[in-house]
């Protein structure tokens, strides 16, 4: 799960919270491990850039995972969060 980031609207950083305090404890409840990711992690991971702009990650999860067409943002964004996670489990073997 990308762990939360600072939001400049307070309203919808509060749906974001309420949205993430959700999945955690759903999660939780079937006894599913949560793993926390900073979008920083996440980006370094899939693009080698903690700061990589959107189309970046876009790009490379495409091309890490041979799409044949480019994820939407949404959908990039969370495949690069199973990527960094992915990663990141291989390391503590």
């Amino acid at each position: 799960m990308e762990d939360l980031f600072v939001a400049h609207n307070v309203r919808s950083a509060l749906k974001l919270g309420q949205a993430r305090g959700t999945a955690v404890v759903a999660a939780m409840r079937q006894g599913l491990p949560v793993s926390d990711y900073t979008p920083r992690r996440v980006k370094q991971a899939v693009a080698g850039y903690g700061h990589a702009p959107k189309e970046q990650v876009q790009h490379m999860v495409q091309a890490l995972l041979e799409l044949n067409g480019t994820p939407s943002s949404d959908a990039a964004d969370g495949l690069a969060i199973a990527i960094c996670h992915a990663n990141y489990m291989d390391r503590l073997k």
